[in-house]
Protein backbone atom coordinates (compact mmCIF):
# COMPACT_ATOMS: atom_id res chain seq x y z
CA UNK A 1 0.00 0.00 0.00
CA UNK A 2 1.14 3.54 -0.49
CA UNK A 3 -0.17 6.16 1.59
CA UNK A 4 -2.36 9.14 0.18
CA UNK A 5 -3.46 6.87 -2.42
CA UNK A 6 -6.13 7.95 -5.11
CA UNK A 7 -9.57 6.20 -5.23
CA UNK A 8 -11.08 4.58 -8.61
CA UNK A 9 -15.12 4.58 -9.35
CA UNK A 10 -15.07 1.02 -7.27
CA UNK A 11 -14.07 2.93 -4.31
CA UNK A 12 -11.07 1.17 -3.27
CA UNK A 13 -7.60 2.52 -3.08
CA UNK A 14 -5.02 2.01 -5.77
CA UNK A 15 -3.32 0.02 -3.18
CA UNK A 16 -6.32 -2.29 -3.93
CA UNK A 17 -8.11 -2.28 -0.46
CA UNK A 18 -11.81 -1.90 -0.81
CA UNK A 19 -13.71 -0.28 1.70
CA UNK A 20 -15.37 -3.29 3.15
CA UNK A 21 -11.86 -5.02 3.61
CA UNK A 22 -10.68 -1.51 5.45
CA UNK A 23 -13.36 -2.25 7.84
CA UNK A 24 -12.56 -5.67 8.33
CA UNK A 25 -9.08 -4.97 8.87
CA UNK A 26 -9.73 -1.58 11.29
CA UNK A 27 -12.11 -3.90 13.41
CA UNK A 28 -10.28 -6.73 13.74
CA UNK A 29 -7.56 -4.70 15.27
CA UNK A 30 -10.09 -3.09 17.77
CA UNK A 31 -11.17 -6.83 19.16
CA UNK A 32 -7.57 -7.75 19.53
CA UNK A 33 -6.62 -4.26 21.20
CA UNK A 34 -9.25 -3.71 23.70
CA UNK A 35 -6.49 -1.11 25.23
CA UNK A 36 -5.88 0.73 22.08
CA UNK A 37 -4.92 4.09 21.85
CA UNK A 38 -5.51 6.66 18.87
CA UNK A 39 -2.52 8.89 17.94
CA UNK A 40 -1.81 11.47 15.90
CA UNK A 41 1.67 13.29 15.15
CA UNK A 42 2.91 11.51 18.09
CA UNK A 43 -0.17 12.64 21.06
CA UNK A 44 -3.04 10.37 22.29
CA UNK A 45 -6.62 11.63 20.84
CA UNK A 46 -8.41 8.41 22.27
CA UNK A 47 -8.06 6.26 24.83
CA UNK A 48 -10.30 3.43 23.25
CA UNK A 49 -10.86 1.87 26.80
CA UNK A 50 -13.11 4.48 27.71
CA UNK A 51 -13.37 6.24 24.20
CA UNK A 52 -16.14 5.26 21.58
CA UNK A 53 -15.57 4.14 17.84
CA UNK A 54 -17.83 3.06 14.81
CA UNK A 55 -15.83 2.14 11.84
CA UNK A 56 -18.34 1.43 8.72
CA UNK A 57 -19.09 1.26 4.92
CA UNK A 58 -21.13 3.88 3.62
CA UNK A 59 -21.38 5.22 0.32
CA UNK A 60 -18.42 4.19 -0.98
CA UNK A 61 -16.37 4.69 2.23
CA UNK A 62 -14.43 3.13 4.94
CA UNK A 63 -16.00 5.87 7.76
CA UNK A 64 -14.17 6.03 10.94
CA UNK A 65 -15.67 7.48 13.61
CA UNK A 66 -14.12 8.58 17.01
CA UNK A 67 -15.71 10.29 20.61
CA UNK A 68 -15.23 10.89 23.36
CA UNK A 69 -16.09 13.59 26.37
CA UNK A 70 -13.73 15.99 25.69
CA UNK A 71 -13.69 15.57 21.45
CA UNK A 72 -15.12 13.48 18.46
CA UNK A 73 -13.71 13.04 14.76
CA UNK A 74 -14.76 12.14 11.55
CA UNK A 75 -12.59 10.58 9.16
CA UNK A 76 -12.48 8.75 5.52
CA UNK A 77 -9.98 5.93 5.75
CA UNK A 78 -8.62 5.23 2.29
CA UNK A 79 -5.48 3.23 3.42
CA UNK A 80 -4.57 0.54 6.28
CA UNK A 81 -0.84 -0.65 6.89
CA UNK A 82 -0.60 -2.80 9.58
CA UNK A 83 3.06 -1.82 11.71
CA UNK A 84 4.50 -4.03 14.75
CA UNK A 85 1.64 -3.42 17.12
CA UNK A 86 -0.03 -0.64 15.63
CA UNK A 87 -1.89 0.04 12.41
CA UNK A 88 -1.34 3.14 10.40
CA UNK A 89 -3.94 4.97 8.75
CA UNK A 90 -4.10 7.21 6.12
CA UNK A 91 -7.09 9.53 6.41
CA UNK A 92 -9.01 11.76 4.69
CA UNK A 93 -11.54 14.64 5.44
CA UNK A 94 -13.89 17.25 4.28
CA UNK A 95 -11.81 20.39 3.09
CA UNK A 96 -8.13 19.60 4.30
CA UNK A 97 -5.70 19.65 1.06
CA UNK A 98 -3.89 16.40 2.08
CA UNK A 99 -4.17 13.47 3.86
CA UNK A 100 -3.62 12.89 7.35
CA UNK A 101 -2.05 9.92 9.71
CA UNK A 102 -3.47 8.05 12.36
CA UNK A 103 -2.07 5.43 14.20
CA UNK A 104 -4.12 2.70 16.09
CA UNK A 105 -1.98 1.23 18.62
CA UNK A 106 -1.69 -1.54 20.80
CA UNK A 107 -0.69 0.81 24.28
CA UNK A 108 -0.77 4.88 24.57
CA UNK A 109 3.21 4.24 25.29
CA UNK A 110 4.49 4.93 21.48
CA UNK A 111 8.39 5.32 22.44
CA UNK A 112 10.89 3.50 20.62
CA UNK A 113 12.77 1.16 22.71
CA UNK A 114 16.64 2.94 22.60
CA UNK A 115 14.24 6.38 22.73
CA UNK A 116 12.58 4.89 26.19
CA UNK A 117 15.44 3.11 27.49
CA UNK A 118 17.71 6.25 26.92
CA UNK A 119 15.51 8.69 28.94
CA UNK A 120 15.05 6.04 31.19
CA UNK A 121 18.96 6.21 32.32
CA UNK A 122 19.35 9.55 32.22
CA UNK A 123 16.06 9.94 34.66
CA UNK A 124 17.95 7.50 36.97
CA UNK A 125 20.92 9.88 36.74
CA UNK A 126 18.85 12.92 37.64
CA UNK A 127 16.79 11.33 40.45
CA UNK A 128 20.48 10.62 41.91
CA UNK A 129 21.74 13.96 41.69
CA UNK A 130 18.59 15.36 43.07
CA UNK A 131 18.68 12.95 45.96
CA UNK A 132 22.29 13.69 47.47
CA UNK A 133 21.27 17.03 47.04
CA UNK A 134 18.03 16.88 48.95
CA UNK A 135 18.98 14.43 51.74
CA UNK A 136 22.47 15.93 53.08
CA UNK A 137 24.08 13.35 55.25
CA UNK A 138 22.28 10.34 53.60
CA UNK A 139 23.88 7.77 50.89
CA UNK A 140 22.12 6.69 47.73
CA UNK A 141 22.83 3.26 47.15
CA UNK A 142 22.07 0.92 44.58
CA UNK A 143 19.75 2.90 42.60
CA UNK A 144 18.65 0.65 39.03
CA UNK A 145 15.95 -0.02 37.19
CA UNK A 146 16.42 -4.09 36.09
CA UNK A 147 14.02 -6.24 35.30
CA UNK A 148 12.92 -8.36 38.30
CA UNK A 149 9.45 -9.96 37.14
CA UNK A 150 9.56 -12.70 40.28
CA UNK A 151 9.09 -9.58 42.37
CA UNK A 152 7.04 -7.57 40.24
CA UNK A 153 9.61 -4.74 39.60
CA UNK A 154 9.54 -2.99 36.24
CA UNK A 155 12.11 -1.24 34.09
CA UNK A 156 9.65 2.18 34.37
CA UNK A 157 10.81 2.51 38.06
CA UNK A 158 13.78 3.32 39.83
CA UNK A 159 13.91 1.80 42.84
CA UNK A 160 17.34 1.73 45.55
CA UNK A 161 17.97 2.59 49.14
CA UNK A 162 18.65 5.86 51.22
CA UNK A 163 20.91 5.18 53.89
CA UNK A 164 21.43 6.83 57.01
CA UNK A 165 23.23 5.69 59.97
CA UNK A 166 21.84 2.10 60.74
CA UNK A 167 18.74 3.66 59.22
CA UNK A 168 17.06 3.29 55.44
CA UNK A 169 14.19 4.25 53.87
CA UNK A 170 13.52 2.06 50.37
CA UNK A 171 13.26 5.28 47.50
CA UNK A 172 11.40 4.09 44.07
CA UNK A 173 10.73 7.32 41.39
CA UNK A 174 9.01 7.22 38.14
CA UNK A 175 10.03 10.01 35.41
CA UNK A 176 7.70 12.22 33.24
CA UNK A 177 8.56 10.60 30.21
CA UNK A 178 6.43 7.58 31.10
CA UNK A 179 2.94 6.64 30.39
CA UNK A 180 0.04 8.06 33.21
CA UNK A 181 -0.99 4.54 34.10
CA UNK A 182 2.63 3.66 35.57
CA UNK A 183 2.75 7.08 36.91
CA UNK A 184 0.16 5.94 39.18
CA UNK A 185 1.40 2.89 39.72
CA UNK A 186 4.10 4.10 41.39
CA UNK A 187 2.94 4.07 45.13
CA UNK A 188 1.90 -0.03 44.37
CA UNK A 189 5.65 -0.99 43.26
CA UNK A 190 7.06 0.94 45.84
CA UNK A 191 5.13 -0.40 48.67
CA UNK A 192 6.40 -3.86 47.13
CA UNK A 193 9.97 -2.63 47.43
CA UNK A 194 9.84 -1.78 50.74
CA UNK A 195 8.10 -5.25 51.86
CA UNK A 196 11.27 -6.52 49.62
CA UNK A 197 13.70 -5.01 51.89
CA UNK A 198 12.56 -5.17 54.83
CA UNK A 199 12.67 -9.12 54.14
CA UNK A 200 15.63 -9.55 51.80
CA UNK A 201 17.83 -6.73 53.72
CA UNK A 202 20.89 -7.33 56.50
CA UNK A 203 19.18 -7.57 59.71
CA UNK A 204 21.41 -4.55 60.96
CA UNK A 205 19.66 -2.28 59.05
CA UNK A 206 16.27 -0.98 59.98
CA UNK A 207 14.17 0.19 56.99
CA UNK A 208 11.79 2.09 58.61
CA UNK A 209 10.14 4.10 55.03
CA UNK A 210 9.42 4.58 51.94
CA UNK A 211 10.40 7.87 49.79
CA UNK A 212 8.56 7.66 46.84
CA UNK A 213 9.29 10.44 43.75
CA UNK A 214 6.80 11.48 41.17
CA UNK A 215 6.78 13.93 38.41
CA UNK A 216 6.07 17.79 39.58
CA UNK A 217 2.62 17.95 37.78
CA UNK A 218 1.89 14.40 38.50
CA UNK A 219 1.62 13.94 42.61
CA UNK A 220 -2.19 14.36 42.76
CA UNK A 221 -3.25 10.42 42.53
CA UNK A 222 -0.48 9.17 44.75
CA UNK A 223 -0.92 11.66 47.47
CA UNK A 224 -4.69 10.74 48.11
CA UNK A 225 -3.29 7.06 47.96
CA UNK A 226 -0.47 8.19 50.63
CA UNK A 227 -3.15 9.56 53.05
CA UNK A 228 -4.83 6.38 53.16
CA UNK A 229 -1.63 3.73 54.11
CA UNK A 230 -1.36 2.41 57.46
CA UNK A 231 1.29 5.32 59.03
CA UNK A 232 2.13 2.92 61.91
CA UNK A 233 3.77 0.71 59.55
CA UNK A 234 6.01 2.86 57.83
CA UNK A 235 7.13 6.57 57.45
CA UNK A 236 5.97 7.54 53.79
CA UNK A 237 7.02 10.73 52.00
CA UNK A 238 6.10 11.98 48.47
CA UNK A 239 8.42 14.34 46.47
CA UNK A 240 7.79 15.97 43.50
CA UNK A 241 10.49 16.29 41.00
CA UNK A 242 11.34 18.90 38.18
CA UNK A 243 13.78 16.86 36.16
CA UNK A 244 15.09 20.31 34.43
CA UNK A 245 16.09 21.95 37.77
CA UNK A 246 16.48 18.99 39.22
CA UNK A 247 14.90 19.62 42.18
CA UNK A 248 13.06 17.48 44.81
CA UNK A 249 9.70 19.19 46.59
CA UNK A 250 8.03 17.62 48.92
CA UNK A 251 4.58 17.07 49.01
CA UNK A 252 2.21 17.04 52.45
CA UNK A 253 -0.38 14.22 51.33
CA UNK A 254 -1.65 15.24 54.45
CA UNK A 255 -3.15 18.67 53.59
CA UNK A 256 -3.92 18.30 49.64
CA UNK A 257 -7.27 19.34 50.36
CA UNK A 258 -10.36 17.22 50.95
CA UNK A 259 -11.53 14.95 47.65
CA UNK A 260 -14.04 16.22 46.25
CA UNK A 261 -15.69 14.10 43.53
CA UNK A 262 -19.40 14.55 41.74
CA UNK A 263 -21.70 11.71 41.50
CA UNK A 264 -23.69 11.93 38.23
CA UNK A 265 -27.37 11.46 38.75
CA UNK A 266 -29.36 8.00 38.83
CA UNK A 267 -31.75 8.20 35.96
CA UNK A 268 -34.54 5.81 35.70
CA UNK A 269 -34.05 2.40 34.19
CA UNK A 270 -37.19 1.73 32.90
CA UNK A 271 -38.20 4.93 31.39
CA UNK A 272 -35.10 4.36 29.19
CA UNK A 273 -36.39 1.43 27.94
CA UNK A 274 -39.89 2.60 27.29
CA UNK A 275 -37.86 5.29 25.00
CA UNK A 276 -35.82 2.93 23.52
CA UNK A 277 -38.38 0.34 22.84
CA UNK A 278 -38.31 0.28 19.41
CA UNK A 279 -34.81 0.47 18.39
CA UNK A 280 -34.64 -2.32 21.17
CA UNK A 281 -37.43 -4.75 19.63
CA UNK A 282 -35.76 -4.20 16.16
CA UNK A 283 -32.56 -5.24 16.97
CA UNK A 284 -34.07 -8.13 19.72
CA UNK A 285 -35.72 -9.84 16.27
CA UNK A 286 -32.83 -10.22 14.64
CA UNK A 287 -31.24 -12.33 17.67
CA UNK A 288 -31.43 -15.99 17.41
CA UNK A 289 -34.63 -17.06 19.02
CA UNK A 290 -32.89 -19.61 21.58
CA UNK A 291 -30.26 -16.99 22.63
CA UNK A 292 -32.50 -14.41 23.06
CA UNK A 293 -33.25 -15.27 27.02
CA UNK A 294 -29.11 -14.94 27.25
CA UNK A 295 -29.38 -11.36 26.55
CA UNK A 296 -28.93 -9.34 29.35
CA UNK A 297 -30.76 -5.60 28.53
CA UNK A 298 -29.50 -2.58 30.28
CA UNK A 299 -29.91 1.18 30.34
CA UNK A 300 -26.38 3.10 30.36
CA UNK A 301 -28.42 6.77 30.85
CA UNK A 302 -32.28 8.02 30.06
CA UNK A 303 -31.70 7.59 26.31
CA UNK A 304 -28.96 4.76 25.96
CA UNK A 305 -29.80 1.08 26.24
CA UNK A 306 -27.05 -1.38 25.67
CA UNK A 307 -27.46 -5.35 24.81
CA UNK A 308 -25.14 -7.87 26.71
CA UNK A 309 -24.11 -11.10 26.17
CA UNK A 310 -22.28 -12.38 29.44
CA UNK A 311 -20.96 -9.14 29.94
CA UNK A 312 -20.11 -8.19 26.66
CA UNK A 313 -22.20 -5.30 24.53
CA UNK A 314 -22.80 -6.43 21.12
CA UNK A 315 -25.44 -3.63 20.64
CA UNK A 316 -26.96 -0.38 21.89
CA UNK A 317 -29.76 1.80 20.91
CA UNK A 318 -29.87 5.37 21.67
CA UNK A 319 -33.18 7.41 21.61
CA UNK A 320 -32.27 11.27 20.36
CA UNK A 321 -33.93 14.48 17.92
CA UNK A 322 -33.49 14.10 14.77
CA UNK A 323 -31.21 17.00 12.70
CA UNK A 324 -33.23 20.38 12.60
CA UNK A 325 -36.22 19.07 13.55
CA UNK A 326 -38.30 18.53 16.95
CA UNK A 327 -39.01 14.48 16.12
CA UNK A 328 -36.80 11.81 17.75
CA UNK A 329 -35.78 8.34 16.73
CA UNK A 330 -33.71 5.20 17.55
CA UNK A 331 -30.25 5.08 16.75
CA UNK A 332 -29.45 1.22 16.52
CA UNK A 333 -25.51 0.28 16.52
CA UNK A 334 -24.41 -2.97 16.61
CA UNK A 335 -20.93 -4.91 16.99
CA UNK A 336 -18.05 -5.77 19.45
CA UNK A 337 -14.93 -4.96 20.49
CA UNK A 338 -14.24 -1.36 20.31
CA UNK A 339 -15.94 -1.27 16.74
CA UNK A 340 -19.91 -0.33 16.35
CA UNK A 341 -21.85 -0.30 12.86
CA UNK A 342 -25.50 1.63 12.62
CA UNK A 343 -28.33 -0.21 11.59
CA UNK A 344 -29.81 -0.24 8.34
CA UNK A 345 -31.95 -1.57 6.14
CA UNK A 346 -29.35 -2.69 3.84
CA UNK A 347 -27.63 -4.27 6.75
CA UNK A 348 -29.57 -6.82 8.58
CA UNK A 349 -28.70 -9.87 6.93
CA UNK A 350 -25.35 -8.92 7.95
CA UNK A 351 -26.06 -7.85 11.57
CA UNK A 352 -28.31 -11.06 12.19
CA UNK A 353 -25.44 -13.54 10.67
CA UNK A 354 -23.05 -11.76 13.47
CA UNK A 355 -25.39 -12.24 16.02
CA UNK A 356 -25.93 -16.05 15.14
CA UNK A 357 -22.30 -16.09 15.32
CA UNK A 358 -21.66 -14.32 18.71
CA UNK A 359 -24.06 -16.69 20.18
CA UNK A 360 -22.92 -19.55 18.85
CA UNK A 361 -19.19 -18.74 20.11
CA UNK A 362 -19.78 -16.99 23.83
CA UNK A 363 -21.00 -19.45 25.89
CA UNK A 364 -19.50 -21.03 29.07
CA UNK A 365 -18.17 -23.69 27.68
CA UNK A 366 -16.52 -21.84 24.56
CA UNK A 367 -12.62 -22.40 23.22
CA UNK A 368 -10.35 -20.15 25.40
CA UNK A 369 -8.43 -19.17 22.23
CA UNK A 370 -11.59 -17.63 20.60
CA UNK A 371 -11.67 -13.87 20.55
CA UNK A 372 -15.25 -13.57 21.11
CA UNK A 373 -14.83 -15.62 24.25
CA UNK A 374 -11.94 -13.92 25.75
CA UNK A 375 -13.40 -10.56 24.93
CA UNK A 376 -14.24 -8.02 28.11
CA UNK A 377 -13.89 -11.11 30.86
CA UNK A 378 -13.97 -8.72 33.77
CA UNK A 379 -17.54 -7.91 32.36
CA UNK A 380 -18.65 -11.44 32.24
CA UNK A 381 -17.40 -11.88 35.97
CA UNK A 382 -19.53 -9.00 36.56
CA UNK A 383 -22.94 -10.09 34.89
CA UNK A 384 -22.09 -14.12 36.73
CA UNK A 385 -21.72 -11.77 40.22
CA UNK A 386 -24.36 -9.70 40.03
CA UNK A 387 -26.93 -12.69 39.40
CA UNK A 388 -25.43 -14.94 41.93
CA UNK A 389 -25.35 -12.15 44.37
CA UNK A 390 -27.88 -13.50 47.04
CA UNK A 391 -26.58 -17.38 47.56
CA UNK A 392 -23.03 -16.05 47.27
CA UNK A 393 -22.97 -13.06 49.54
CA UNK A 394 -26.16 -13.36 51.19
CA UNK A 395 -25.11 -9.84 53.79
CA UNK A 396 -25.28 -8.27 50.85
CA UNK A 397 -28.27 -6.63 49.06
CA UNK A 398 -28.70 -8.09 45.93
CA UNK A 399 -32.05 -6.72 45.01
CA UNK A 400 -30.25 -3.20 45.32
CA UNK A 401 -27.10 -3.10 42.63
CA UNK A 402 -25.40 -0.35 40.88
CA UNK A 403 -23.07 -1.50 37.91
CA UNK A 404 -20.02 0.71 36.48
CA UNK A 405 -21.34 3.71 38.77
CA UNK A 406 -19.43 6.61 37.20
CA UNK A 407 -17.94 8.94 39.82
CA UNK A 408 -15.48 12.14 38.88
CA UNK A 409 -13.06 13.49 40.96
CA UNK A 410 -10.13 15.71 40.66
CA UNK A 411 -10.92 15.78 36.62
CA UNK A 412 -10.83 12.33 36.27
CA UNK A 413 -13.39 9.80 35.61
CA UNK A 414 -13.64 6.68 37.82
CA UNK A 415 -16.38 3.58 36.79
CA UNK A 416 -16.91 1.68 39.94
CA UNK A 417 -17.94 -2.05 39.11
CA UNK A 418 -20.37 -2.51 41.32
CA UNK A 419 -22.06 -0.58 44.21
CA UNK A 420 -24.68 -1.87 47.06
CA UNK A 421 -25.75 -2.22 50.13
CA UNK A 422 -25.56 -4.89 52.91
CA UNK A 423 -28.10 -5.53 55.31
CA UNK A 424 -27.28 -3.26 57.92
CA UNK A 425 -27.55 -0.25 55.06
CA UNK A 426 -23.80 -0.18 55.25
CA UNK A 427 -22.67 1.00 51.19
CA UNK A 428 -19.96 -1.34 49.68
CA UNK A 429 -17.68 -1.51 46.59
CA UNK A 430 -16.74 -4.12 44.95
CA UNK A 431 -13.76 -4.24 42.77
CA UNK A 432 -13.68 -7.06 40.17
CA UNK A 433 -10.97 -8.49 37.93
CA UNK A 434 -10.85 -11.64 35.49
CA UNK A 435 -7.10 -11.72 35.27
CA UNK A 436 -4.13 -10.87 37.76
CA UNK A 437 -3.76 -7.34 38.54
CA UNK A 438 -0.57 -5.79 40.21
CA UNK A 439 -2.53 -2.94 41.06
CA UNK A 440 -6.06 -4.19 42.15
CA UNK A 441 -5.68 -2.44 45.75
CA UNK A 442 -4.53 0.72 45.19
CA UNK A 443 -7.27 0.87 42.37
CA UNK A 444 -10.20 -0.21 44.84
CA UNK A 445 -9.02 2.38 47.02
CA UNK A 446 -9.53 5.19 44.50
CA UNK A 447 -13.05 3.77 44.52
CA UNK A 448 -13.65 3.67 48.20
CA UNK A 449 -12.21 6.94 48.84
CA UNK A 450 -14.64 8.37 46.29
CA UNK A 451 -17.27 6.69 47.74
CA UNK A 452 -16.56 7.70 51.18
CA UNK A 453 -16.28 11.01 50.21
CA UNK A 454 -19.76 11.04 48.93
CA UNK A 455 -21.88 9.45 51.84
CA UNK A 456 -19.85 11.60 54.24
CA UNK A 457 -21.28 14.53 52.24
CA UNK A 458 -24.74 14.68 53.48
CA UNK A 459 -25.63 11.02 51.77
CA UNK A 460 -24.81 11.99 48.10
CA UNK A 461 -26.17 9.02 46.75
CA UNK A 462 -29.56 10.02 48.51
CA UNK A 463 -29.52 12.98 46.64
CA UNK A 464 -28.59 11.46 43.56
CA UNK A 465 -31.17 9.38 43.12
CA UNK A 466 -29.34 6.01 43.98
CA UNK A 467 -31.09 3.40 46.55
CA UNK A 468 -34.34 5.43 47.05
CA UNK A 469 -36.07 4.51 49.83
CA UNK A 470 -33.31 3.18 51.65
CA UNK A 471 -31.57 4.10 54.31
CA UNK A 472 -27.90 4.59 54.08
CA UNK A 473 -26.04 3.80 57.23
CA UNK A 474 -23.47 7.38 57.74
CA UNK A 475 -20.27 4.97 57.84
CA UNK A 476 -17.15 4.80 55.90
CA UNK A 477 -17.99 1.99 53.14
CA UNK A 478 -16.86 -1.84 53.30
CA UNK A 479 -14.32 -2.60 50.01
CA UNK A 480 -14.56 -6.48 48.57
CA UNK A 481 -11.90 -7.19 46.05
CA UNK A 482 -12.81 -10.57 44.21
CA UNK A 483 -10.99 -12.58 41.37
CA UNK A 484 -10.62 -16.32 40.20
CA UNK A 485 -8.47 -17.47 43.06
CA UNK A 486 -5.46 -18.67 40.70
CA UNK A 487 -5.93 -15.00 38.93
CA UNK A 488 -4.87 -12.62 42.08
CA UNK A 489 -1.50 -11.43 41.45
CA UNK A 490 0.90 -12.73 44.49
CA UNK A 491 1.83 -9.06 45.20
CA UNK A 492 -1.79 -7.88 45.92
CA UNK A 493 -1.60 -9.26 49.89
CA UNK A 494 1.22 -7.82 50.70
CA UNK A 495 -0.24 -4.08 49.46
CA UNK A 496 -3.59 -4.61 50.97
CA UNK A 497 -1.27 -5.36 54.73
CA UNK A 498 -0.69 -1.57 54.32
CA UNK A 499 -3.55 0.11 53.59
CA UNK A 500 -5.08 1.84 56.54
CA UNK A 501 -6.77 0.00 59.48
CA UNK A 502 -9.68 2.52 59.05
CA UNK A 503 -10.20 0.45 55.67
CA UNK A 504 -12.49 -2.61 56.20
CA UNK A 505 -11.52 -4.83 53.53
CA UNK A 506 -12.14 -8.11 52.29
CA UNK A 507 -10.18 -10.35 49.56
CA UNK A 508 -12.59 -12.63 47.66
CA UNK A 509 -10.73 -15.99 45.56
CA UNK A 510 -13.58 -17.49 43.19
CA UNK A 511 -13.91 -20.71 41.21
CA UNK A 512 -11.23 -20.98 38.72
CA UNK A 513 -14.17 -21.85 35.84
CA UNK A 514 -16.85 -19.49 37.17
CA UNK A 515 -18.21 -19.06 33.53
CA UNK A 516 -19.84 -22.47 34.41
CA UNK A 517 -19.57 -22.78 38.06
CA UNK A 518 -19.94 -19.30 40.45
CA UNK A 519 -18.42 -19.80 43.74
CA UNK A 520 -16.47 -18.63 46.87
CA UNK A 521 -12.92 -20.62 47.40
CA UNK A 522 -11.43 -18.34 50.18
CA UNK A 523 -12.15 -14.99 51.60
CA UNK A 524 -9.63 -13.44 53.87
CA UNK A 525 -10.31 -10.17 55.70
CA UNK A 526 -8.54 -7.09 56.99
CA UNK A 527 -6.05 -8.30 59.78
CA UNK A 528 -6.02 -11.60 59.00
CA UNK A 529 -2.56 -10.94 56.97
CA UNK A 530 -1.01 -9.49 59.71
Amino acid sequence: MRGGASKDRSGASAAGALPAELVKTIASFLAAHPAAAVLEDGRVLFDLRTARCTVEEAHGRCLLQLWSEERNLVRTVVEAKARAESLRLTTRTMGAPRPQVLELASTSDRRAPTTRDTARRNYQRVLERALVRHFIGSKVEGLRTAMDLEHSFGPAYVRGRLLQGSGADAVIGVGEGESAAAIDGVLTLGILWLDYCRRQGDARRHYGGLKVVVPADAWRVTAERMAWLNHAAARFELLALDERSEELAPIDFRDIGNLEPRLVHAFSGAAALERCKGGLERILELAPDAARSRIEVRPHSATEVGLLLHGLEFAWVRHGALADTFARQDEVMFGAGGSATPLTGENEAACREALRELFQRRHADGSHTDPLFRMAPERWLESRLRAALPELLPELRGDAVYNQVPAFSSGDRGMLDLLTLDRSGRLTVMELKANEDLHLPLQALDYWMRVRALNAEASAFSRGGYFPGEAIAALPPRLLLAAPALRIHPANEPVLRYLSPEIEWELLGLSEHWRRELRIVFRKRSGSLD
